[in-house]
């Protein structure tokens, strides 16, 4: 046996390997590509006939014919070493094969994989693959009866675009919105003659229905993956989409993992996935979430984080490199996702485990140890939540208070708007579950990135500086005060606190507490009870509320910083954009600076103020938080323990000296990490 390497692109197999494309010579010579490796040990050839063994439109590998004489291939011998081909790759995909394959620029096997994505909720996680929607072993490639594979692809399609009638429908019942577009564009592409006619052809060189479709649907994704056009990329989402529900319909396997046969130690593994739809799995089997499109600001992600799920978001391919079943490891801290890892790695990581345990029991046992500096100040910790799972957590942790309670999610994992009565349960819930602590509600923060999927929406340049929260209270004032009514009907006669997210003048917040004024009049007219003790703030999260500070303080009776947002704004980089998300440091002078002028100017008016962005419930971050003037912060739960023991640890007066230093030489211009992390080591404060 002669074993060599080639890259993609080099000699005719890997253009096939790089273009994914069949190549047919007669004088395999006279092409550029060509390239003799003569330690392979291989006779000289004259003709050649190569296909690539796509699974997922994915280059698993090359299939080739080769002869000394001049000759041509025809179109069947091609179709038949297609079909060869294809029986390789299922037989790859099953396990029944086990072999070296090529992946983008990795080297995969089906054996231990090793891909790397965003981190998005901390936590490891050990178990097995779910697919979330899971993919088609197909067993039978070559037909025996032609005209029942047609009939059976005709019934099939028909069943399709049945279904697919129907989600357009059952979007019609949500109104008018981009939502109906999207769909229209979807039922058009089921209908698209071409992608029809490609059906039929693969089902006449002799495949069953569903080797027709596989072939298809290998070759659109192989071409389309390699295409530049932003709009024929994201045409694949479409026609993956339609080609598994075809698939589906053929086998009669469910579109969707079915939820009772679900291991213990369960592993969903999606290409996306909305909010709702991880909400229906069973949290006790769940043991991480890995998608391939999702990333860290994503709907699902928020909800896993509430959850407390090990996600990790933006794999590429991965749904196409699982088998329900495979070994699976997910660490959301890192962003590794460990596939059918050899012993020693799963050792590793179940090390790791353990010890992430270990210490979160030490956390624990600092529940109720209040969170008081080596020097004697008291930080008050709160928690962010968004869902009726998240509160066991304020009790478990010990948590001052909910600092701030998304209300948003609710609207987003709901098949429809919530109505008033609906939102009054769910508020009364909420405050029924944490009866001794207070809640900060934020009202609607929708637009952006936070799509209602039943509300009309708006095409926008840039939706992070668009239509959104208050700016969409204030335009829409009966969506505002509907939820306003629900959450002061919710508290009856006890305290509640309101919060107002993306306010960028005092006007918005003036046109904010004129409406709750408004409804606190009709509740007390029509024989309501109303909060014992109403306190009503917002959200410093847009930069013109820096040079707005005295006149909101005079107003408001707390402040929150919303600092994932204000520091975007700040740096005018998108939190989301990978290329950019990470050249500026929030440990920045300018950015301190900024965030310090508020803590200067709420302590000034005696108002009290939180930070609950995510910068909060990280240790570094929070240091240089408390060394700058907060002593609120508020996070996810499982960040609690760690801010805790970093506090007291803590001896903030020589903190605040280190800190104030820094940001007045040019050294802290930059960033003031490193120079943190020193100082952190130095006296053993655990981050």
């Amino acid at each position: 046996m002669h074993l060599t390497t080639m890259r993609s692109g080099e000699g005719l197999v890997g253009l096939i390997a790089q273009s994914a494309e069949a190549l047919a010579l007669s004088d395999a010579q006279a092409h550029p590509a060509y390239s003799y490796k003569p330690e392979t040990g291989e006779e000289i050839y004259h003709s050649f006939l190569g296909v690539p063994i796509l699974r997922g439109g994915n280059t698993l590998g090359v299939l080739v014919v080769q002869n000394k004489v001049l000759r041509n291939y025809s179109e069947e011998e091609v179709e038949a070493l297609q079909t060869t081909a294809m029986l390789l790759a299922e037989m790859i995909a099953s396990g029944e094969l086990q072999t070296i394959v090529g992946v983008g620029n990795q080297i995969a096997f089906r054996g231990p994989l090793e891909l790397k994505g965003a981190p998005i909720s901390d936590g490891v996680g050990l178990g097995h693959v779910v697919l979330h929607e899971p993919r088609i072993i197909i067993k039978h490639i070559v037909a025996e009866d032609a005209n029942l594979e047609s009939r059976r692809l005709d019934e099939a399609i028909a069943a399709m675009r049945a279904t697919v009638d129907q989600l357009v429908d059952r979007s019609n019942q949500a109104g008018p919105g981009e939502h109906r577009e999207v769909l229209e564009t979807f039922r058009m592409f089921a209908h698209d003659r071409g992608w029809m006619r490609r059906l039929r052809e693969a089902l006449a060189t002799g495949l069953t229905a569903e080797g027709a479709v596989e072939r298809v649907q290998n070759d659109a994704r192989a071409k389309l993956q390699r295409s530049k056009d932003p709009y024929l990329r994201d045409r694949l989402h479409d026609l993956d989409d339609l080609a598994n529900r075809l698939l589906h319909e053929l086998t009669g396997q469910d579109l969707i993992a079915r939820h009772d046969d679900m291991p213990d130690n369960a592993v969903i593994v999606a290409r996306t996935m909305g909010p709702a739809a991880l909400l229906d799995y069973d949290r006790k089997k769940l043991r991480g979430l890995v998608l391939e499109d999702g990333g860290p600001s994503s709907h699902v992600s928020i909800v896993a984080r509430a959850l407390g799920i090990p996600c990790v978001g933006e794999v590429a391919n991965v749904t196409d490199l699982v088998e329900t079943g495979d070994a699976i490891i997910v660490d959301g801290a890192t962003g590794e996702v460990q596939i059918r890892p050899a012993a020693d790695v799963e050792s590793a990581y179940a090390e790791k485990a353990r010890l992430r345990a270990k210490r979160q029991e030490q956390y624990h046992k600092l529940r109720d140890v209040p969170a008081i500096t080596r020097d004697g100040t008291k930080i008050d910790l709160h928690m962010n939540a968004g869902l009726l799972v998240d509160l066991p957590h304020v009790r478990e942790t010990g948590a001052a208070s909910i600092g701030l309670f998304r209300t948003e999610l609710q609207f987003m994992v709901a098949p429809q708007f919530p109505r008033l009565m609906t939102q009054l349960h769910f508020y009364k819930s909420v405050i029924d579950a944490v009866p001794n602590q207070p809640v900060t509600f934020r009202t609607l923060d929708i637009g952006g990135d936070k799509i209602l999927p039943y509300m009309k929406t708006f095409e926008e340049e840039n939706p992070a500086l668009g239509w959104r929260a208050i700016r969409i209270g204030i335009d829409r004032p009966a969506l505002l005060r509907q939820q306003l009514r629900a959450l002061l009907r919710a508290a009856g006669k006890r305290a509640i606190r309101i919060m107002f997210p993306m306010v960028t003048t005092v006007a918005e917040f003036d046109i904010a507490k004129a409406m709750v004024e408004r409804e606190m009049k009709h509740l007390a007219r029509h024989g309501y009870d109303v909060p014992a003790n109403l306190k009503l703030g917002v959200m410093i999260e847009v930069p013109a509320m820096l040079w707005q500070l005295d006149e909101i303080l005079e107003r408001v009776d707390f402040l929150s910083v919303g600092s994932n947002d204000l520091v975007q704004y700040l740096h005018a980089a998108d939190r989301d954009n990978k290329r950019v998300s990470n050249r500026f440091d929030v440990l920045s002078a300018p950015v301190l600076r900024a965030l310090q002028s508020i803590t200067d100017a709420a302590r000034k008016a005696g108002k009290p103020v939180t930070l609950c962005g995510e910068i909060g419930g990280r240790p570094l971050e929070a240091l240089a938080l408390l060394a700058i003037g907060y002593r609120g912060l508020s996070m996810t739960a499982s960040s609690i323990g760690p801010i805790k023991a970093m506090i007291l640890a803590l001896n903030l007066g020589e903190a605040q000296a280190f800190v104030m230093d820094l940001m007045q030489s040019p050294r802290g211009l930059d960033s003031l990490r490193d120079e943190l992390r020193r100082f952190a080591e130095d006296r053993h404060i655990p981050l």
